[in-house]
C-alpha cells in the first residue's frame, strides 16, 4: 500500500500550486493555497471535498462512495485497493484541483499555470459530469466538449 500512496504522492505534489503536509487524522493533506484539495491516508483511503453536485454525479457513475464518516456532505471517499485503482484516485484529485482551480484566490495565485478546460478535457469526463463541471465551475466549454 504505501508504493500506491507515495504514487498519488507523488504525482499530485507535482501540480502547480500543490503544497503536502501531514493531515491531522494521519497521512498526506494536499492544499492548493489555504483550500484542501483532499487528503489520503497511509491505509489508501482518499477522502475529497466537492461541491454537492460534482459530488453526486460522481456518486451517480460509481466514481467514489460517500464520506465514510461524512455521508451527507460533499466529501467522498475513495479506496485504493490494488495498482489499478491508483489512476482512479488521480482522477478525482484532479478533479478536485481543477475545480479549486477556478475558485478566487486559487485562480487568481495560479494566474495561467493551468489551462483548466484543456486539463479538465483530458480527464475524458462523461458528458454528464461536462455539464456539471461548466455550470460550477462558470467556465464555457470547450467545443469538442460541446459535440460531445
Amino acid at each position: 500500500m504505501h508504493e500506491f500512496v507515495e504514487q498519488v504522492r507523488t504525482t499530485v505534489s507535482a501540480w502547480p500550486g500543490i503544497t503536502a503536509h501531514p493531515h491531522r487524522f494521519g497521512g498526506i493533506e494536499f492544499n492548493l493555497g489555504t483550500v484542501e484539495v483532499g487528503h489520503i491516508h497511509r491505509d489508501g483511503m482518499v477522502d475529497i471535498s466537492f461541491n454537492s453536485k460534482i459530488r453526486d454525479q460522481l456518486l451517480a457513475e460509481n466514481k467514489a462512495e460517500p464520506h465514510h464518516l461524512l455521508p451527507e456532505t460533499g466529501w467522498i471517499t475513495f479506496y485504493i485497493r490494488s495498482a489499478a485503482d491508483v489512476q482512479q484516485a488521480i482522477w478525482l484529485f484532479r478533479l478536485s484541483y481543477l475545480f479549486n482551480a477556478t475558485r478566487g484566490a486559487q485562480r487568481a495565485a495560479l494566474k495561467d499555470q493551468v489551462d483548466v478546460p484543456q486539463s479538465f478535457a483530458a480527464l475524458q469526463p462523461s458528458a454528464e459530469m461536462q455539464t456539471v463541471f461548466a455550470k460550477v465551475s462558470r467556465l464555457p466549454l470547450s467545443t469538442e466538449q460541446e459535440q460531445a
